[in-house]
């Protein structure tokens, strides 16, 4: 055996940087940016997605606006829980017991319009149902007459009813075991 040649060792080099994963990753996204341009790579960019956090959704839209954002739980009438515990919190996030003394709005209806005017009327549309972490988990499309999503994508119909698109979404965890 001689010398490496200079293919040899950026191959080397290459291979003991990253695993097949990210290397597959990154010649993907050189092959998307090539073919259709910097946006294009830039809208598919995982990092630039809010929700691939959430177990049970794939796609790369956004979680509402939610104190705990990004993690947008919601109870079973659209308002804030806390994420991990599932108690009921109010707009910053504290634990809710006065409603004289704190204020607590609907994620998708009031919260979503507060901070999005564009948005005018959100309602949610429909969802589905994915196990994780051993609970059934309910993923839920906040639908608004917007072409944008709140990543600034182009709004999808995903599950939202007729002139309704996708503008962010919540979930829920339903009292059941998968």
């Amino acid at each position: 055996m001689g010398e490496l040649t200079t293919i040899e060792r950026a191959q080397r080099s290459l291979a003991t940087r990253t695993s097949r994963r990210s290397f597959l990753g990154k010649v993907g996204k050189s092959v998307v940016a090539l073919a259709g341009g910097g946006l294009v790579a830039t809208a598919i960019a995982p990092d630039r997605a809010q929700a691939y956090h959430i177990c049970g959704h794939t796609f790369t839209t956004g979680s509402c606006p939610h104190p705990f954002s990004p993690l947008s739980r919601t109870d079973r009438y659209g308002y804030p829980m806390h994420p991990q515990y599932g108690y009921p919190v109010d707009d910053q996030g504290r634990k809710y017991v006065d409603p004289k003394k704190q204020k607590r709005r609907k994620t998708c209806e009031q919260m979503v319009p507060g901070v999005y005017p564009f948005t005018k009327k959100p309602r949610y549309g429909g969802g589905w149902t994915r196990c994780c972490s051993g609970r059934l988990r309910h993923i839920q499309d906040c639908c608004s007459t917007s072409n944008i999503r709140i990543n600034g994508d182009y709004a999808v119909r995903g599950y939202c009813p007729r002139a309704r698109k996708v503008f962010c979404i919540t979930y829920r965890e339903l009292n059941k075991r998968c």
